[in-house]
């Protein structure tokens, strides 16, 4: 006996949760998607850019590898690798205390910041294209689902709670 055919763009899920996760995950594919167009153009991949807005964010002051690495709106496991490409740009610096010479710190260029406000502009439309359809109340709630939905997995210590 075959399973009965269901309407075309009819999905099935196993519960409420899966079905919440599972469209969390197509929206997130959906809009990485533009992302991904724009920073290509420029060398960058989204979380390179994340990591230069929060060191624009501190200039002109340098912050520890790691405390960055805690702050990245995504986990980055080799934090070093990224680094490397935004040093190779010339848009970062690293720079170790020779009184700690264990804690590698860093810090946005001038160059890193010209690129931030070169690509300002972009960014924003890019963001507008992503969810500019929905009113602001509209993305108020989003952003407040998403806090309640991600709250019990966040590290207390998280910038994010």
């Amino acid at each position: 006996m075959s399973t009965p055919a269901r309407p075309h763009g009819h999905r099935a899920f196993d519960s409420a949760t899966q079905e919440a996760y599972l469209n969390l995950w197509r929206t997130y594919d959906r809009l990485r998607g533009y992302e991904e167009e724009l920073f290509v153009k420029y060398d960058l991949t989204a979380q390179q850019y994340n990591a230069l807005r929060l060191l624009k964010a501190e200039y002109p002051a340098t912050i520890p590898t790691l405390g960055l690495a805690g702050r990245l709106v995504s986990r980055a496991p080799d934090i070093t690798r990224l680094l490397d490409h935004l040093v190779a740009q010339g848009w970062i610096v690293r720079e170790r205390k020779p009184e700690n010479r264990r804690v590698v710190r860093v810090g946005i260029t001038p160059a890193g910041i010209e690129l931030l406000q070169k690509i300002h502009a972009e960014v924003r439309k890019v963001n507008e294209r992503q969810l500019g359809h929905l009113t602001p109340e509209q993305l108020k709630q989003l952003v407040e689902l998403l806090k309640l939905a991600r709250e019990p997995h966040e590290p207390a210590e998280s910038s994010w709670r």
